[in-house]
């Protein structure tokens, strides 16, 4: 027996009958020899890890815009914080850690720069509109390795699509039917758990927001710092789904409650805070910007992309989309000063 099949055996071994099996994967859009050593799903965990869009996040936005200070999150540390929950959450229910690490490590790949900012003119420049999290199943299956993709398996690819919960609830519904594992569902929980305490966290630090004006059912729930608030949801989820022993996800109704409290008080305080959002107002303009320029101009597109144009219209939208999103805040800032600035004429 192979290294391979005995990890998948030990799978079959010690997860629970609910967690999903690497050897049951439905596999990956194009055939390709498994590898010796690893199941499917910790093979694409390491394909996502070394992945360029994976290393770009360090300079993504997470909320607050290019941070002076080194300890606040960028999407990338988010990514990890996000990864680490849905970890310790599938070990204690005896899930596929591989499998929930590599929906975690993958769903924000298709973030734009400036976090939201990008991803909200974005939306409105496309006619088909424009979402992160199918951009970043575009990015797994089509942009990168030089646009071959990472060819992963349906289970990593299904839970990077449907990660995503906007401002509705985020565990899913007793008759809610989701094409998703229940690592895929932990991935959306752990998402919630992490941004809402980290961006707390980093809201207190930058002065928008005090520990004592979190809502009271937050503070008397969740507790008023990050460990807590972590360990507290992190617990819960836990004990209520193995009480409840079924195949989807249960937190108790106080901590559910405490929780979309916390994310309602933030959306109101935080992400839509004038102080923090002016910046905002002046990215939006340079994504706005290069994206028109893109469009305009042939020899601005060729020169960025390396290609000429497409005929097609919506085509060379998507191209100029792709290339956008992809950027990180500091290389947009840059292209946008080298591409609109004056420059002062080097003579003397």
């Amino acid at each position: 027996m192979g290294l391979r099949s005995q990890l998948e055996a030990r799978e079959d071994k010690i997860l629970s009958p609910l967690a999903a099996r690497s050897a049951s994967s439905k596999g990956r859009p194009r055939p390709e020899p498994e590898c010796s050593l690893r199941p499917a799903f910790q093979h694409d965990r390491d394909r996502i890890l070394y992945a360029k869009s994976f290393r770009r996040l360090k300079h993504k936005t997470q909320v607050f815009l290019a941070p002076t200070g080194d300890h606040y999150r960028t999407r990338l540390t988010h990514t990890l914080e996000v990864s680490q929950i849905a970890r310790t959450l599938a070990r204690a229910l005896a899930l596929n850690e591989d499998l929930t690490e590599a929906v975690a490590l993958g769903h924000d790949l298709g973030h734009t720069p400036f976090g939201h900012a990008g991803e909200s003119v974005l939306q409105k420049l496309l006619p088909g509109g424009f979402h992160h999290y199918e951009q970043s199943l575009r990015v797994v299956d089509h942009l990168e390795n030089d646009g071959k993709g990472l060819n992963l398996t349906y289970e990593v690819r299904m839970g990077i699509l449907h990660h995503s919960k906007g401002r509705g609830k985020f565990l899913a519904a007793p008759d809610e039917q989701l094409d998703l594992t229940l690592e895929g569902q932990l991935v959306r929980a752990a998402d919630v758990m992490a941004y809402i305490a980290h961006d707390t966290d980093d809201a207190i630090r930058g002065g928008v927001i005090t520990r004592a004006e979190l809502p009271q059912v937050v503070r008397q729930v969740l507790g008023d710092r990050l460990s807590r608030q972590i360990d507290t949801m992190v617990r819960d989820l836990i004990d209520q789904t193995l009480k409840g022993g079924g195949p989807r996800l249960v937190m108790s109704p106080q901590a559910e409650e405490a929780m979309l409290a916390l994310r309602d008080f933030l959306y109101k305080r935080v992400y839509d805070n004038m102080e923090v959002h002016i910046d905002f107002e002046k990215a939006s303009k340079v994504v706005t910007e290069l994206f028109m320029r893109l469009m305009e101009k042939n020899e601005f597109y060729q020169s960025c992309l390396s290609t000429p144009p497409p005929a097609d219209i919506d085509q060379r939208r998507m191209h100029a989309a792709d290339y956008i999103a992809g950027m990180t805040d500091r290389y947009a800032l840059h292209l946008y000063e080298d591409t609109f600035l004056p420059k002062p004429w080097g003579r003397i």
